[in-house]
């Protein structure tokens, strides 16, 4: 409830940033055409950082980058690592590896004379590299009498890969000369992936948490940006 309440904030306070400082910028006459700005854009996902200060059992990091190739699309590419523990009672392992997106935003808002802002629609082709660790599970039994046998011998399963297909949801706002700050919602569609014997892969690497009764998964990304100008069109 605390997710669904953040995202439509955060949103709306980039939307209104954007307005508020296209609003500060001088008026141009209406003789002059306007002009595009076309350059690099690299930047960070904040919320693994948040993850990795704040939350147990997991580190990650991601760089991105876009490059703006004509009016309204963009080439992306976002490459990471993650480490993610998963803890429950009967089920202990973790999940180790690195992982590529790449792929296509297409800009569907239209700025105003100086602004470069983004409401943007996204797709990803995914792939990921990884291995999963079975540090510790019960031995399954229907005798009541004596508790399950708890093992403690890791496991080790590597080159282990993945892929999936990724839309993405998205908003880019200007902060400050060519500083912005982002937030993007993801849904992913799992295509393939090598699976452990006598396991699973309950966690994939840029993919997120997998499920026993879906090929479909989510994400969610906060990202601060810097945009390198190479020309103007």
């Amino acid at each position: 409830m605390r997710m669904k309440l953040i995202l439509p904030f955060f949103i709306s306070a980039l939307i209104l940033a954007g307005h508020a400082k296209a609003q500060q910028q001088e008026v141009l006459p209406d003789s002059l055409s306007k002009t595009n700005i076309y350059g690099l854009r690299l930047g960070l996902d904040l919320s693994k950082l948040a993850r990795t200060a704040f939350e147990d059992g997991y580190t990650g990091f991601e760089i991105q980058g876009d490059f703006r190739f004509s009016e309204r699309f963009w080439a992306a590419l976002e490459l990471g690592t993650e480490e993610r523990e998963w803890d429950e009672v009967n089920l202990q392992s973790r999940a180790t590896g690195s992982y590529a997106k790449l792929g296509v935003d297409f800009n569907a808002y239209q700025n105003w004379i100086g602004m470069n802002n983004m409401i943007y629609f996204g797709l990803r082709y995914g792939f990921a590299t990884f291995e999963q660790e079975l540090l510790a599970y019960s031995i399954y039994t229907t005798d009541p009498t004596f508790p399950a046998e708890l093992k403690t011998d890791p496991i080790t399963y590597d080159g282990l890969s993945a892929s999936w297909l990724e839309l993405v949801f998205g908003v880019k706002t200007e902060v400050w000369n060519n500083i912005f700050l982002g937030v993007n919602l993801q849904l992913k569609r799992l295509l393939s992936e090598d699976r452990p014997e006598n396991f699973d892969n309950l966690i994939i690497p840029g993919y997120n948490r997998t499920y026993d009764f879906s090929e479909f998964g989510a994400g969610y990304g906060f990202t601060v940006s810097y945009l390198i100008p190479i020309f103007r069109k």
